[in-house]
């Protein structure tokens, strides 16, 4: 907001200010008229004819003063700006110091020229009288109110002064300070008035600013009076209830908006009552309470009452139906599962574990897992939304007989859980599990593939009274493994021996993993022989297990619990720094090879691993052979190439375990850097009976000769294979029972210079082969 340069007040204060100065125009030729007729009574008196020219002036001056107003209010009383308004200030103030200026020269002359009582008191009388008004009328102007009390008060005094006798000259000093007594008092006034306006602004302007907010706000509002009427409304507030205008909603009671609300269908009578009810007892009681109500065209609108100040209460409502639909939401994602609809795990606990708590605690009750078989090959071959699909497919199945005692819930993946709350008996439950079974079964299409349904499924019967939710899941958790390892596509019952085996489980798993952190396992190593010489070239490093209560542990028992507890990498670190400290002992034409798993290959921690066993042991890299198995191979080919070209950067071998087993070994052959096959033992079980199955290995390895590969074949176990391998297949090296158990690493070392004792009798054979 602007200001005057002068004044320093806002410019349309100083506007109204103004404009005030062109009020009660008549006022002026009323005083016009006195000045005329006490000047002309003056001249009737003395007879001087300055008083006769004094009377036309004066008359003449207030006149020019009167039109000069009516000229501002026929052009409409409008001040359009502060320069607008100084224009029309200085005109007033040019024609009121004229008028000014005549009555203090008539008081001037009447008092020291013409000494003259009659004179004297009516020019002093009708002086003062104008002096009066000066304050109330010219306080817009402090200029013009100066003026007049100068051009009033100034002549007087000074004739007074001008007599030279001590009375008229202390009367004349004592009139002066009746000019800053004026100038004050209008001051005064214009101050206060100022006060007034600018007050009267801000209170209208916060009553806009009031209103506006009252009217805008989203929230519905209604303020109540002592007497529990409407005293204040909103927009919001009128809408709701249906009214044209918060007017409209002044003085009603909260009993008859809320029957507006019934009488329109939005709100049932009950509800009325409780929200009238709570709202009631809230502003009694001087609490906050809020009322959510719902409306029956689906809206939801939240009611809250507080007591005001001054025992005003507060009432407002807001629609919250977008909250409402979004708690609502959340609260279904939060129980329920996203792609199939059916209860989450979460919720399935919950509400087993409220029909577990109803009902008889001596009933009957079974929980079953499903399991789809080989569900991840879907996922790996046809894609995940291609398993999603399967997954809702079989959802669907399940859900159709939810209901009437079952809870159908999806537990994550592939894994589907169901809760019998009511079972006759065993063959009442083993009756339901057949017919789900039953109904689950045939193809299904899913995103224009064909895909047959098969499940898995382990399930538990137990009395509400002796269980939990909790304990059931384990139970049937360990019925499903059961049915997994015998087949799969059936299901099977829990057993006690069932949680026996699972406990021994557990128990070796902790055994296992004590024995690994405490290196209580051993290094063992199996013999490769050369073919042309019959000893020892190499050894393959094995681990075993001794355990302290059940004695030695196979590792076709230990090595795959290893992996499912994710600690082979663990196992295959400890074989690998065993068998390079033992190797390094050894004569150097001996080397040693180690397995390594599909795990170790998953990052690049391998080539640390092997980096650092070679320089702990001091064992040259070329005497390490790395053995790969094809699972490794597929979990990540790229990946493993990269590795196992970064191993062989190091020096160390490579060799192919298990070659001939795997659906796609032939093509390893050229797109890896490898050294070694080594072939199955398969290929030899039946090589002295079968020709097929000999010229299938001859084949195997011929293919690998051209290719530059050393070729070991496993398996070796009687004479006779050694003989025929010997003359037929001609490998590097073999390995097998025929040429002992595993040895220790000091076994090795005696060995490693010895030729096996059937060497002679195998000389005419590799002859006849020379030859």
């Amino acid at each position: 907001m602007g200001r005057t340069k002068t004044d320093n007040i806002p410019v349309d204060v100083y506007i109204q200010f103004v404009r005030s100065l062109f009020d009660n125009a008549h006022m002026l030729i009323i005083g016009a008229l006195c000045h005329a007729t006490i000047s002309l009574m003056v001249y009737w008196r003395n007879g001087q004819p300055i008083f006769l020219v004094l009377a036309a002036a004066l008359l003449g001056i207030g006149v020019w003063r009167y039109f000069g107003l009516r000229r501002f209010h026929r052009s409409g009383g409008e001040m359009r700006d502060a320069a607008d308004a100084t224009k029309w200030e200085r005109e007033y103030i040019v024609k009121g110091s004229l008028q000014g200026l005549l009555l203090g020269f008539f008081c001037f002359i009447s008092i020291y020229v013409y000494s003259d009582s009659y004179a004297e008191i009516g020019a002093l009388s009708v002086t003062m009288a104008s002096l009066v008004t000066v304050v109330g009328r010219n306080y817009g102007s402090p200029r013009m109110v100066m003026i007049f009390a100068v051009t009033f008060v100034g002549p007087i005094a000074a004739a007074l002064i001008l007599r030279f006798d001590i009375p008229h000259v202390v009367l004349g000093l004592l009139i002066i300070p009746f000019m800053f007594i004026i100038k004050g008092s209008a001051d005064h006034v214009r101050n206060v008035l100022f006060s007034a306006v600018v007050g009267h602004k801000q209170a209208r302007q916060i009553a806009q600013r009031f209103n506006r907010a009252l009217n805008t706000m989203s929230h519905g509002l209604v303020m109540l009076g002592p007497d529990g009427k409407v005293v204040v409304g909103n927009a919001e507030a009128a809408r709701l209830m249906s009214l044209r205008s918060p007017d409209q909603l002044l003085g009603r009671s909260i009993h008859s908006l809320l029957l507006r609300g019934v009488a329109g269908g939005m709100l049932a009578p009950k509800d009325c009552r409780y929200v009238e009810a709570q709202l009631t007892r809230a502003l009694r009681e001087g609490r906050d309470r809020k009322v959510l109500v719902s409306f029956s065209n689906g809206q939801h609108y939240e009611f809250s009452a507080r007591e005001g100040n001054q025992e005003l209460g507060v009432i407002t409502f807001e629609d919250v139906t977008a909250r409402v639909e979004a708690e609502e939401k959340i609260r279904f994602m939060a129980r329920y599962d996203n792609l199939t609809g059916l209860p989450n795990r979460a919720y399935f606990h919950e509400l087993v574990g409220e029909l577990m708590a109803s009902g008889e605690r001596d009933r009957l009750c079974g929980l079953a897992v499903v399991d789809l078989d080989d569900f991840k090959s879907v996922n790996d071959t046809l894609g995940h939304p291609v398993g999603d699909g399967l997954i809702y497919a079989v959802a669907e199945r399940l859900a159709a007989i939810a209901g009437q005692g079952i809870t159908v819930s999806r537990f994550g993946g592939d894994e589907f859980m169901l809760f019998f709350d009511r079972v006759e008996d065993e063959s009442h439950l083993a009756s339901l599990l057949d017919q789900i079974f039953a109904d689950l079964q045939g193809e299904v299409d899913v995103a224009g593939h064909g895909l047959r349904i098969q499940a898995s499924a382990g399930a538990v019967l137990s009395r509400v009274g002796e269980t939990d939710v909790d304990a059931m899941i384990v139970k049937a958790d360990l019925a499903l493994y059961k049915a997994k390892e015998l087949g799969k596509n059936g299901w099977r019952l829990f057993e006690a021996a069932m949680d026996a085996a699972f406990r021994n489980r557990q128990l070796m798993k902790a055994d296992l993993r004590s024995a690994v952190e405490s290196k209580g396992l051993r290094v063992v190593y199996q013999p490769i022989v050369a073919m042309n010489t019959m000893r020892i070239a190499s050894c393959e490093a094995l681990c075993r297990w001794d355990h302290p209560d059940l004695g030695p542990i196979s590792p076709g028992i230990f090595i795959p619990l290893a992996e499912e507890m994710g600690i082979i990498s663990e196992i295959s670190a400890f074989v690998l720094q065993a068998a390079c400290v033992e190797c390094a002992k050894w004569p150097d034409q001996t080397s040693v090879s180690v397995n390594l798993s599909a795990r170790d290959f998953r990052n690049g921690d391998v080539i640390r691993k092997v980096r650092d066993a070679l320089d702990a042991s001091g064992l040259a890299a070329g005497r390490l052979e790395i053995e790969v198995t094809e699972t490794a191979l597929l979990d990540d080919k790229s990946q493993t190439r990269q590795y196992i070209e970064e191993l062989k950067q190091l020096g160390v071998r490579i060799a192919l375990d298990d070659f001939g087993t795997g659906y796609s070994s032939l093509s390893y052959l050229h797109k890896l850097p490898l050294d070694k096959i080594k072939i199955d033992r398969s290929f030899v079980m039946d090589v002295t009976q079968n020709p097929r199955s000999l010229e299938l290995l001859k084949g195997v390895v011929d293919l690998t000769r051209i290719l530059g590969l050393t070729v070991t074949i496993e398996g070796v176990e009687t004479f006779e294979q050694l003989k025929i391998l010997l003359h037929s297949v001609k490998p590097d090296l073999v390995q097998g029972f025929l040429f002992g158990a595993a040895l220790s690493a000091s076994g090795i070392e005696t060995m490693s210079n010895v030729t096996w004792p059937f060497a002679s009798e195998l000389q005419p054979v590799a002859k006849r082969a020379a030859t």
